[in-house]
């Protein structure tokens, strides 16, 4: 079965190492440090050296750094210093566009799991591919940039390429993709509302900005009793009707079900699941 991706990140830039110490404890499941756009040219050197303090030892929660990309001036410069780091969980790679960036980066970094974000045009029509890339962990969009590169103002313009996302990871075994950050960091009911939507189309778990987002997107993910109830009874019925030499079965309430809900009802499960394994941590 495909593993299942933290269900919220939080990210906080490399150049704040005095919020590190926040972020660990903000209770998300992974801390994005973040080389990237949150960085100024003049503090990318400052904040590389930050990342490499904060993984000498190992951090209170898993920490995935967002380098720079690699055909910028500082990309080369941030493999250099994640070589080797053994509390390095991942690097998370901006305006990935080819398979031949993620294979340089699995060159350099052979045991470092890599996070692809695809911002461009020219990534969206190579998504498959670079789906399929070496030591890739996950891909997901980088909505801003993307509509930016796109000149897409409507919000809902990205949804054709939010499915084909979708579509792209599951098609090479690779995680649900996070959904983008929502960058309205005081509008919770709306970030409720967008990780709804977001679920529905099958993402799962969602990057933050700010601590007061963490339990907004985890309460929408995290799957609520009554879809756990439904998974058990789902596996249950068609456990029953696969000892009875069918692979279709009936829930109480009428419906039908055969192995395609059966995924569907694993997932949820592994979900929750995870879930748990959080909370006993």
């Amino acid at each position: 079965m495909t593993p299942n991706p933290p269900l919220v990140a939080l990210y906080v830039p490399g150049d704040r190492p005095d919020r590190f110490g926040t972020a660990m404890s903000a209770g998300a499941d992974v801390v994005f440090v973040d080389l990237e756009d949150a960085v100024v040219p003049a503090h990318k050197a400052q904040a590389r050296d930050a990342a490499v303090a904060l993984l000498a030892d190992r951090p209170g929660c898993p920490v995935v750094v967002r380098i720079n990309g690699i055909d910028t001036p500082w990309g080369e410069d941030d493999l250099d210093a994640m070589a080797g780091r053994a509390h390095l969980a991942g690097v998370r790679v901006p305006k990935v566009e080819t398979t031949a960036q993620v294979r340089r980066i699995a060159e350099r970094l052979p045991a470092v799991p890599i996070h692809a974000l695809i911002e461009s045009a020219v990534g969206v029509e190579n998504m498959h591919e670079i789906a399929h890339a070496p030591n890739l962990a996950s891909i997901g969009l980088g909505d801003a940039d993307l509509r930016s590169d796109l000149g897409i103002t409507d919000p809902d313009g990205l949804a054709w390429i939010r499915s084909r996302t979708v579509v792209a990871a599951r098609a090479a075994g690779l995680p649900a993709p996070m959904m983008s950050v929502y960058t309205a960091v005081n509008d919770l009911d709306g970030l409720a509302s967008s990780c709804a939507a977001g679920k529905a189309h099958g993402f799962v778990g969602r990057a933050a900005i700010h601590p007061r987002q963490i339990p907004v997107i985890r309460a929408a993910f995290q799957p609520d009793q009554r879809e756990i109830d439904n998974a058990h009874a789902v596996l249950a019925a068609l456990d029953d009707a696969a000892a009875a030499g069918s692979g279709v079965a009936v829930l109480p309430s009428g419906r039908m079900v055969d192995a395609a809900m059966r995924r569907q009802a694993e997932r949820i499960i592994a979900l929750d699941d995870n879930t748990l394994a959080q909370e006993r941590t």
